[in-house]
């Protein structure tokens, strides 16, 4: 089936949930999920560094999914799930590694030579070669990440499930993303960044560059190779000033230094801690 065929399957089915009665529709569906586990289909595509366009009708698909699954027991002894969606299989000859209990959800696809640690890689989300999800980091349903990426301990990509037209939240090639910061929200964070511990991105946080004589806000997007760190910053409320949180962008990633090395590096260049 074509991707316009698979297209006017799903948006129709979406529309209209009496449709998934249909053998048709099913088949439309677990066709869908398949290409997304073997990542030969994904939930956005990039047309250009920083530009992506997003498929509402997979995301619109993996709903659906969920609609026609039924709930089911999952057993791994000693360990026992009740869930709608079957865990990722095939991981030996896909030459991806999970360290137990780390976790990688059917629909979900990882490139060959990415390493999940005990972590959670949901339905939908795209996680590139070579890439590092630390202890305890999470990448959400439908979030695309790149090639080349460490995800540190902690780390919490947000899932954009809905509404299915809604960029999920991408992290480009090269990024590197520092302990316990959080990203939601469709924020694009650009090819080889790196963003302190502790940054919060969602998609109303206020990004100041404070590179400049004057600060320049921005929303939504992490420039491709900035170093990011928490900040505050004053705001005044009826009950008077208080400090709320933003996001300093405070320099480039050094071009003389190795990638590997800058990206560990990068903050301590600039006197923050990673």
């Amino acid at each position: 089936m074509s991707d316009s065929e698979l297209e006017a399957l799903i948006s129709g089915a979406f529309a209209n949930r009496e449709k998934l009665s249909d053998g048709g529709v099913r088949q439309a569906i677990e066709t869908v999920i398949a290409r997304l586990d073997e990542g030969t289909l994904r939930v956005a595509s990039q047309e250009a560094p920083g530009r992506w366009v997003t498929h509402a009708w997979v995301k619109q698909a993996i709903l659906l999914y969920f609609a026609i699954r039924p709930m089911e027991k999952l057993e791994l002894p000693p360990f026992e799930f009740f869930d709608k969606i079957p865990l990722k299989r095939g991981l030996d000859r896909a030459g991806v590694r999970v360290v137990p209990p780390g976790t990688v959800r059917y629909g979900a696809h990882v490139e060959a030579g990415a390493v999940v640690m005990p972590g959670y890689v949901n339905i939908g989300a795209y996680v590139g070669a070579r890439t590092m999800v630390d202890t305890w980091a999470t990448v959400g349903s439908c979030a695309q990440i790149g090639r080349d990426c460490h995800l540190s301990g902690g780390v919490g990509i947000g899932g954009v499930l809905e509404p299915p037209g809604a960029q999920p939240v991408v992290v480009e090639d090269g990024c590197f993303i520092g302990s316990r910061a959080i990203i939601v929200e469709g924020v694009m964070v650009e090819r080889e960044a790196v963003i302190g511990a502790g940054v919060a991105l969602t998609a109303s946080t206020a990004i100041l560059d404070v590179t400049g004589p004057e600060p320049v806000e921005l929303r939504g997007r992490i420039p491709a190779r900035s170093v990011v760190i928490p900040g505050t910053r004053t705001k005044r409320f009826p009950a008077g000033e208080f400090q709320v949180p933003c996001a300093l962008i405070i320099g480039q990633r050094s071009e003389s230094t190795d990638k590997k090395t800058s990206l560990n590096a990068a903050l301590r260049d600039f006197g923050v801690a990673v």
